[in-house]
Formats: structure tokens, C-alpha cells, sequence
């Protein structure tokens, strides 16, 4: 019988408010529909645009094309809203990614470790960082060669939109599944000096943030434009949960200069946490006696990470006509240290590559087509130790050979390793712009992932279990799209990805022996899709897709008995996902409301352990129904908006012998633009306090789940109520 997370209030009570307030939200939606005003866009400086035009004039370069209208790409191609929520805390990349369909990001409530971000369920699988799609800075990869993601260090207070390719878009970018983030830096003031400070205090955590910019005016000479950005950023505090304390430093720079014809840019990242506390996760026992307790024996072993982070990116673009190149070269390193229940972890990095692509439309054909080439280079190289975790020798307790010093936590090696990972894909796209707003593509990417570990810890009782493997494939994408009206399109694709284990995954064998598991092979995705993205009357956004997707050894998480915290992977044989993703946003004079729903139905096809079927059972961790709204209202400067995610229950464990009750969870903001003073310098001041408060109805549930997990331990509590405040001051 499977065993079901509980609600804190009668599950009918809850139920039913939580489907009356739903009920209204949509209700408002459709009232919205029929409001004869034009459709707006909230801009940056909070001034508004006809959306009608804001519209037509969104361009995405996601599929690295240089800039493209939605309405022409086979692609469940998403930007999220982010104008349409204000004052989002902005405390982690779920604040961020809000409303968009197919994307699911479970909040781990836990400082040393990084939120899921799920893509069509790719990525469920995560023990830290993300895994199975692509994130990107303005066009910089942030994933590694190897496919995993941190995304810790990412500085969120300068992010101004997020493009999103739902789906297999390996045939562009590689070694990923689910599907493509990129992230798009936001631009400077239209000043020579601007200051945009924000101070956020809530849950036991305070964060400030002072980014500085400016720009020089257009100008004749080899300078013709030329922009700055730097951001500082500081969070700390004990969090609400014990044993969730947080204390972190980041600090981003970017300068950009459009020197004859080709745009420059440089962008460079410093991040230094030396203590972010890793609370754990709770059985159900435990999470019904309270949310925020946590892992106990994350506190005896004294369970947490010191990390520390720096990359530098040089990236130039010239745009000729009807063609573009860029290119890009990146460098940096990270060093980690983190203690776990079942050893200390420690490990150097460096990383460094680059990438050129190019693209060009030509019409001397009879029907005109688009030709886009690139290539990609990586390289990963880990210097890693494990030591024994001594953290818990008791003052009364006797040496030994693991724990040889009393009152010294990194007792004697257990594993000393130096990890390379490298990748190199190339690609080509070709469009052909067919009679009757056909646009026919296709694509094909070349990849070659090299891994190898070298072995430094050889003793008589421990052989020399150095190796390497070479993964490679060939991903092919066809697609056609019909752009039925300047604003309205359908499209098909039919797609491929190719997906590596990780190095941490490669080297994170069940029998804790060093060097590469051979048995573990990359996953294979086949997806076959349709859709349709379309604006109604320059005032409603609407977005379908359809798609099904057949994936071969599919990468499966499990905890490896007797070792607390310590992951292994295997392979399912094959599995099977259908699912569909709509999204509408409204917008009127005085209020935008938003709405995104996915139904993921994943099931296993093929999988056996042992002589245990796990044939026709849900994949864990994704699930079926999801529904994220939001509404928001303005009027003479004071504005308040609303937030919904709502999930029904999901699977834990292979067998769907554990599941995690369905949720409804409520955030509600609102605050004022105060009005700038007409009174010398501080006419160019604008002050904005917020006030808000999430999980409004104190809803008890996991939001998100450790898939597999021994010692009962599948639930990551979602925080309890809390009030949060903002003060924002704008000064350009």
C-alpha cells in the first residue's frame, strides 16, 4: 500500500478552498478576455508599450541563429514573464522560471544543495546541480562537459529573461535531454551612471544587492556604443529550517562596446559561500511532526559545503547584412568542500572552452533558405579526494586507522582521483522558406564526450582503477513549421538527444570502488512533437504542445545502501513519455494574469533489478498534473499580485510504493512605485517597498522528493509560512 504525505488541515477542507480560489483565478482570466483595452507590456523602467507591437518584435536567439521570431522555429520555444511579476525575491531560480509550461523546479528548502530544474521530467534524477538540460548565460554554457550543472553561483538579481526550449535540442547544443535555459543578462541604464540597491529580509535570510551601470551615447568614431554593469550581492542568515544556515558572496561585472560593426563583450563572475548548512531531508514521520526539522545525522557528521567559484567569459558578434558570427571563449575554477554522511568530498576544477557559429539567410535560390554551422569545445579536469568523515568520534571513543587525530573532522583518505571530462560537437542547420509561410529545417549534431580518471590512491589492498570511455552520437532533428498568420504558427519536429552519465555518476559506484563504471551508459531520446504558439487579437498568448518521447537506458538514481548520502545510477531499458504543456497569458490595462499547465504521463517500459519487473510503473519525482498561475493588478502606482503551484501526487521509488500527497501553494505580493520627488538630484529616484508572503496557507508538503532514498528519507519539506519584506531604490 503506498504510503501518502499528509496535509497539516483536512485534506477536504483544503481541497476545496484551494479549488474555489483556482476557480476565481480562472475566472478572472476569462473576464480578462473579454476587456476591451489594448494589451500592454510591463517594461523595465515601468513605463508600457503597445504588446500588440512588443509582441511582433520578440526575437529569441536561443537557436543560435542570431535573433528569430518564435513564430518560425519548430520548437516548444517559451520567454518567461518575468515583467509580469514584480519584486520576485529572486532567492532561487524557481522564482524566475514561474509559468512556464513543462518546467518544474522543486524548491530543495536546503542552502548546500542547488533546486531541481525538471524539463519534460529530465532532470528529476538530480542529486545536486541540474542534470539533463542545458543552461546558459548569454550564450555561455554554465553546464560542464560532462552535462552537470551548479548553478549556485549564479547571480539572479541581473537576470532580465530567461529563453527556454522545451524539449530534444540536442541536435543544437548536445549532450542534453530536456531541453535548453538561456539566460539573457539585463541591460544597462540609459544613463551615463545608474544604481538599482534591494534589500530582502525573510524566512531567516537577508539578502542586498547594489548593481551600478551605465552607458555612453551613440557616437561617430571606432566606439560607437559602450555599456557597463556590476553587481554585488550579499545573503546570509540560519534559514527557517535547522541547520539550514547561508552565508554567500557574489559579485558579476559586464562591459559591453559595439566597436566598428562587431559587439564586444566581457563578462566575469566571483562566488565564495564558505558555509551553506545541508539540512536534509525527512521521512514521513518526521515531516508530519514538523517541516522544519532535519536530518539528524546531518548534524552529527556535520553535513554542509564551502564553495567558491570564478569565470571569466569573452564573447564578440558582428552582424553582416543577413548573416552573423559569434564566438566565445570562457575559463574558470571552483573549488568545493563538503562534508557528507558518508565521507568529505573535496574537489578542485577548472574548466575552460569555446564556441563559433555562425548563420546566414540567402534569396539567390529560388525559394530562400538559412544555413547555421558551429562548433563546440569543452574541457573539465577535477582533482578529487575523498576522506573518512570523523565529524562524530565521540571524546571517549578510541583512534583507528580512519580516524587517527581526535578532533580533526577529515580523518584518512578513502579516495584520491584526477577526473577529465572533454566534449566536442559540431552542427549544421539548414531552412528552406517554402510558398505559404513554410518553413522547412533540418539539423544534425556531431558530439564526442571523453572521460578518464586517473588513480593516485594505490595500496596493496587497493588496485590501480584508472580507465576511460568514449561516448559519441549523431543527433538529427527534422522540423516544419506553418506560419498561418503574422501571429499565429504550428509546427513538428522529430527529434534526437544523446545524454552521458555525469562524471560524479561515472565515478559514484554501488561497491564504493575508484576509477569509471563501465556498465553505465549514456540515455537516448526519441521525441516526436506538435504545437502552436498564437496571439489573439494583440491581446492573449496561447501555447500547446504535444509530444512523445521514447528514451533507451534512461538514467535511474538510487541510494546506496548502508551509505547515507552517497548516489549510484543504473540504467532502465527503455521508457516511454507523453505529456502535453498549454500556457495563456492575458493582459488588459490594470491587470495580466498567467497560467501553464503540464500533464507528463512517464512511465517505465523496460526495467528490471534483479528479477524485479518495474514494467508499466510512473517514472519518480515528476508529477502528473501541474498547474503554476499568477495575477496581477495595478492601479496609480500600487500593485499586488498572486502566485499558484499546484502538483498532484508523485512517486518516490521505482516500485510507486511511497508518494508525496498533491499541493496547492499560494504566494501573494504587493507594493508601491513611489513617485519620483521633481526636486533636484532626487528627481531621478524611485523607491519601491514590497511586502509578501509565501505559502500564504501554510501548507505542509514535500516540494520536491530524493528518488530512491534509503533510510526512508524521500521527503524535502517545502518552507511553512513566511513574511518576506523588499526595498528597492532606483536612482538614474
Amino acid at each position: 500500500m503506498p504510503t501518502a504525505l499528509p496535509f497539516r488541515l483536512p485534506r477536504r477542507r483544503r481541497c476545496t478552498r484551494a479549488n474555489r480560489i483556482t476557480a476565481c483565478l480562472l475566472t478572472a482570466a476569462l473576464l480578462a478576455l473579454g476587456d476591451s483595452a489594448p494589451l500592454h507590456a510591463q517594461a523595465g523602467d515601468s513605463t508600457r508599450a503597445d504588446s500588440a507591437q512588443s509582441l511582433q518584435s520578440i526575437r529569441v536567439s536561443v537557436t543560435r541563429e542570431g535573433a528569430r521570431s518564435p513564430f518560425e522555429l519548430p520548437f516548444a520555444l517559451t520567454t518567461a514573464p518575468l515583467h509580469a511579476r514584480p519584486a520576485q525575491r529572486r532567492t532561487g531560480v524557481g522564482d524566475l522560471l514561474l509559468g512556464v509550461p513543462g518546467v518544474q523546479v522543486q524548491d530543495r528548502a536546503n542552502p548546500s544543495q542547488d533546486p531541481r530544474i525538471a524539463v519534460r521530467g529530465f532532470g528529476a534524477r538530480s542529486a545536486f546541480g541540474v542534470r539533463g538540460v542545458r543552461v546558459l548565460r548569454d550564450g555561455v554554457p554554465l553546464s560542464l562537459p560532462d552535462g552537470q550543472t551548479p548553478i549556485d553561483w549564479l547571480d539572479l538579481e541581473t537576470i532580465d529573461r530567461i529563453d527556454i526550449v522545451r524539449g530534444t535540442a540536442a541536435a543544437l547544443y548536445g549532450n542534453a535531454a530536456g531541453g535548453v535555459i538561456d539566460m539573457r543578462t539585463r541591460e544597462a541604464v540609459a544613463a551615463p551612471f545608474g544604481v538599482d540597491a534591494r534589500f530582502w529580509d525573510g524566512g531567516g535570510l537577508q539578502r542586498a544587492n547594489v548593481t551600478l551601470s551605465g552607458r555612453s551615447a551613440d557616437r561617430e568614431g571606432t566606439v560607437q556604443d559602450a555599456q557597463w554593469l556590476g553587481a554585488f550581492t550579499r545573503t546570509r542568515g540560519d534559514g527557517l529550517r535547522e541547520w539550514s544556515r547561508l552565508d554567500a558572496t557574489s559579485a558579476f561585472l559586464r562591459g559591453m562596446a559595439r566597436i566598428k560593426g562587431t559587439t564586444v563583450e566581457l563578462q566575469a563572475t566571483r562566488y565564495d559561500a564558505p558555509r551553506a548548512e545541508n539540512t536534509g531531508a525527512l521521512t514521513l514521520a518526521e515531516l508530519t511532526r514538523g517541516p522544519l526539522l532535519p536530518d539528524s545525522l546531518n548534524i552529527t557528521k556535520q553535513s554542509r559545503k564551502a564553495a567558491r567559484q570564478t569565470q571569466v567569459a569573452l564573447i564578440a558578434e558582428r552582424v553582416m547584412g543577413q548573416a552573423n558570427v559569434r564566438g566565445s571563449v570562457f575559463a574558470g575554477t571552483r573549488t568545493l568542500d563538503n562534508p557528507l554522511p558518508f565521507a568529505i568530498v573535496a574537489v578542485d576544477r577548472a574548466v575552460k572552452g569555446g564556441s563559433l557559429h555562425g548563420a546566414w539567410r540567402t534569396a539567390a535560390t529560388p525559394w530562400p533558405l538559412r544555413f547555421g554551422v558551429g562548433v563546440d569545445a569543452q574541457r573539465q579536469v577535477d582533482d578529487r579526494f575523498n576522506y573518512e568523515n570523523c565529524a562524530d568520534l565521540a571524546p571517549s571513543a578510541p583512534l583507528s586507522a580512519r580516524c587517527p587525530v581526535r578532533g580533526v573532522e577529515r580523518g584518512a583518505v578513502r579516495l584520491d582521483q584526477q577526473e577529465r571530462a572533454s566534449s566536442v560537437g559540431s552542427y549544421a542547420r539548414v531552412e528552406l522558406e517554402a510558398p505559404h509561410h513554410l518553413h522547412v529545417s533540418a539539423a544534425l549534431r556531431v558530439d564526442a564526450v571523453q572521460f578518464g580518471v586517473r588513480d593516485r590512491f594505490i595500496t596493496p589492498t587497493s588496485a590501480d582503477d584508472s580507465g576511460d570511455r568514449s561516448l559519441r552520437a549523431a543527433s538529427p532533428m527534422l522540423g516544419l513549421t506553418w506560419r498561418a498568420r503574422p501571429m499565429w504558427s504550428l509546427y513538428a519536429n522529430l527529434s534526437t538527444a544523446f545524454e552521458t552519465p555525469t562524471v560524479t555518476e561515472l565515478t559514484n559506484q554501488e561497491d564504493g570502488a575508484a576509477g569509471l563504471n563501465t556498465n553505465l551508459d549514456p540515455q537516448r531520446t526519441r521525441t516526436v512533437e506538435v504545437g502552436t504558439q498564437r496571439v489573439v487579437g494583440g491581446r492573449v498568448w496561447l501555447d500547446v504542445s504535444v509530444f512523445h518521447a521514447t528514451v533507451l537506458d534512461e538514467l535511474v538514481p538510487f541510494d546506496v545502501p548502508n551509505q547515507p548520502g552517497r548516489r549510484a545510477f543504473r540504467n532502465a531499458g527503455r521508457t516511454s513519455r507523453r505529456g502535453a504543456e498549454t500556457s495563456a497569458r492575458v493582459t488588459s490595462t490594470h491587470l495580466e494574469v498567467g497560467t501553464a499547465y503540464t500533464w507528463s504521463r512517464f512511465r517505465f517500459d523496460r526495467y528490471d533489478v534483479g528479477t524485479t519487473s518495474f514494467a508499466g510503473k510512473a517514472i519518480p519525482g515528476v508529477p502528473e498534473h501541474y498547474l503554476q498561475s499568477f495575477a496581477t493588478a495595478r492601479a496609480a502606482g500600487l500593485w499586488s499580485t498572486v502566485e499558484l503551484t499546484a502538483a498532484s501526487h508523485a512517486s518516490a521509488t521505482d516500485a510507486g510504493t511511497v508518494t508525496a500527497a498533491g499541493y496547492a501553494v499560494w504566494n501573494w505580493r504587493a507594493g508601491l512605485d513611489v513617485p519620483r520627488v521633481n526636486r533636484g538630484g532626487l528627481a531621478r529616484a524611485r523607491l519601491t517597498p514590497t511586502i509578501g508572503i509565501d505559502n500564504l496557507f501554510d501548507r505542509r508538503y514535500a516540494s520536491s522528493l530524493v528518488v530512491n532514498a534509503t533510510r526512508n528519507r524521500y521527503f524535502e519539506p517545502g518552507l511553512p509560512r513566511r513574511v518576506t519584506l523588499t526595498m528597492q531604490l532606483r536612482w538614474d
